[in-house]
């Protein structure tokens, strides 16, 4: 079993509890482990699209090469939606609760 989506949701939510006690900020915390993650897995596509279509030269990346559906696999996208669900969740539970208006 590939336990790298774990890790990667146990690395964000530590980043946004880090930030989020210090700046008193979830969400921030939050997106910046996620964008950490989706930015890294982007990159990964990038390669694998250079190595399945640009015959291993990366001037033959079109701009759009990492956004292509056949350079991603489940993997993948696991790695990048775990840190994302995670950091939602930490996110929803320890944000201030406002009262309902009178």
């Amino acid at each position: 079993m590939d336990w790298t989506p774990l890790e990667h949701a146990a690395i964000a939510v530590g980043l946004q509890l880090a930030v989020g006690m210090r700046l008193r900020n979830w969400w921030l915390g939050g997106l910046l482990g996620c964008c950490w993650f989706l930015a890294r897995e982007h990159t990964q596509a990038e390669y694998r699209w250079i190595a399945q279509f640009g015959a291993g030269l990366r001037a033959n990346l079109p701009w759009w090469g990492g956004f292509d559906a056949n350079a991603w696999d489940l993997g993948s996208m696991m790695d990048w939606m775990a840190p994302a669900l995670a950091c939602t969740a930490v996110w929803a539970l320890l944000r201030k609760r406002r009262p309902a208006p009178a």
